[in-house]
């Protein structure tokens, strides 16, 4: 072995690491190809710029430790992009092991399918499979592939994986909810783009709305049989923000029906909602009990280095030449959701287009700062917001917190409330803690009741918009 010949540490650590990890973890960000030893390193292979940047931030300690104990000494890991061969270079299995860098040979994989190795390879795949036209129903660029997984999402998306692998088995139904813009519709039509790759699955994505509004149709037309039987004889059914159906009593009546159907054929269905079942008012019981029978994860803000990750793999798609302290000025400002970041780097690259000059910091400050003084890119204080109300109707903070309920004080309190869930990303669970240890029903009552009042009293919307005024200029002054 030469002096600095690393291999069999390096073989020996994927082999722990293999067994310690879960099955879809390590085919999802494994994919490393030995390639040298040099002094006190380790250079891996890896099928992307993207990949390596990922694989640095979630495993590179991790390996590095892995090494150390295995060899006493400090290995450090060293990455080059090998791009992967065309894909008729590639037409027999690889297995797992062997991707790796490991001597243990499982199931065998197909290497045609995407080179981002948050996809996972099907097992035991065909010998060929024809290249379809995109699904009508789907976003094409919506595929597993395109989905950066950070802390805040890798639950969701290795569920959403392990169902688009084996669809209408464990993980059925499958519900998520989040905030606008976090990728719950991305997910959703990510496995369907994934079983209709791979199977000749009859799959269906549609909105509640839609749904909704084809029900009625359908009603109206005396059509309802072959509503039902659009519905009933689908493969894989996705139905999106079924926050929609609130109120629908009847959509929500024939939509149990078809959820039975399907559930009773072991046909897979996903739902997005964006906030817990439990939360939904006016939705029928059996209805929101079928909904919570399967898998329920919830999706969250990115954190920084997942929303880099994001703009970088948007801006790479984009062929947009967008400088790195840019990128991260932007992740560091804007902390709402995927869409606020889309929405900023599509102003940035519009303006390096029609302007014909490089985006520096300067400008990227300039043309963002209304974006970047948005109260829901701060980690917004309910503090501050208390602060700001309690004051403006002449109470004590600890009056909002505290368990008086004379009317005085329950009005500002809820009025706190419903703008804490406006302009924040809290639940109605944190939101009933930061209120004196409240029950998050109490949360969603008070917001209900605000909802209500705005309705009938003129007043109330202004007021309410003046308080987030003050609050953000509230924020800009500590």
């Amino acid at each position: 072995m030469a002096v600095w010949d690393y291999e069999i540490f390096w073989k020996e650590a994927m082999n722990q690491i293999q067994q310690e990890l879960e099955e879809q973890e390590f085919v999802m960000w494994f994919n490393l190809q030995y390639l040298r030893s040099e002094e006190q390193s380790i250079v891996i292979g890896v099928p992307s710029s993207f990949y390596r940047d990922q694989v640095k931030i979630r495993y590179q300690s991790f390996i590095e430790g892995k090494l150390h104990d295995l060899s006493g000494q400090n290995i450090t890991l060293q990455f080059e992009v090998v791009p992967k061969k065309p894909i008729s270079q590639e037409a027999g299995s690889v297995s797992r092991g062997q991707t790796s860098g490991t001597s243990h040979e499982k199931t065998s994989t197909s290497s045609h399918t995407e080179s981002n190795p948050k996809v996972y390879n099907q097992s035991n795949p065909a010998p060929s499979i024809q290249q379809k036209d995109p699904h009508p129903l789907l976003r094409r660029d919506y595929t597993f592939s395109n989905y950066v997984i950070g802390d805040n999402n890798s639950f969701a998306a290795n569920a959403a994986l392990a169902i688009s692998k084996n669809p209408g088995t464990a993980y059925n139904p499958f519900l998520v909810y989040g905030g606008v813009g976090l990728g719950k519709t991305h997910l959703m039509q990510a496995i369907g783009n994934y079983i209709y790759e791979h199977s000749n699955a009859k799959i269906i994505y549609i909105t509640a709305e839609t749904f909704t509004n084809e029900f009625v149709q359908a009603l109206q037309a005396n059509k309802t049989a072959a509503f039902k039987n659009k519905y009933r004889f689908v493969d894989v059914l996705l139905v999106d923000d079924i926050h929609f159906l609130q109120n629908k009593i009847e959509t929500q009546e024939e939509l149990f029906h078809t959820f039975n159907a399907l559930y009773d054929a072991n046909k897979q269905m996903v739902f997005t909602c964006d906030r817990p079942v439990s939360e939904l008012k006016h939705l029928s019981d059996r209805l929101r009990s079928r909904f919570e029978r399967g898998l329920t994860v919830d999706l969250q803000p990115p954190d920084y280095e997942t929303r880099l990750a994001i703009l970088k793999k948007k801006a790479e798609a984009r062929n947009g030449t967008i400088p790195q302290e840019v990128l991260e000025l932007v992740s560091k400002n804007i902390t709402s959701n995927v869409r606020d970041l889309e929405a900023a780097l599509t102003k940035l690259i519009a303006y390096t287009e029609l302007v014909q000059k490089p985006i520096t910091i300067e400008i990227a400050q300039q043309h963002l700062k209304d974006v970047f003084a948005s109260p829901k890119q701060a980690n917004m204080s309910i503090e501050v917001i208390q602060r700001v109300v309690a004051e403006y109707f002449s109470l004590s903070y600890n009056d909002l917190k505290g368990k008086k309920r004379t009317q005085n004080i329950v009005l500002p309190r809820q009025i706190a409330m419903y703008i804490a869930r406006e302009i924040t990303e809290y639940s109605t669970t944190e939101l009933g803690l930061e209120f004196g240890g409240r029950d998050h029903t109490t949360v969603m009552h008070a917001c209900q009741k605000i909802e209500e009042r705005i309705r009938s009293d003129p007043t109330l919307e202004p007021m309410i918009q003046n308080l987030i005024r003050l609050i953000k200029d509230y924020r800009t002054k500590i």
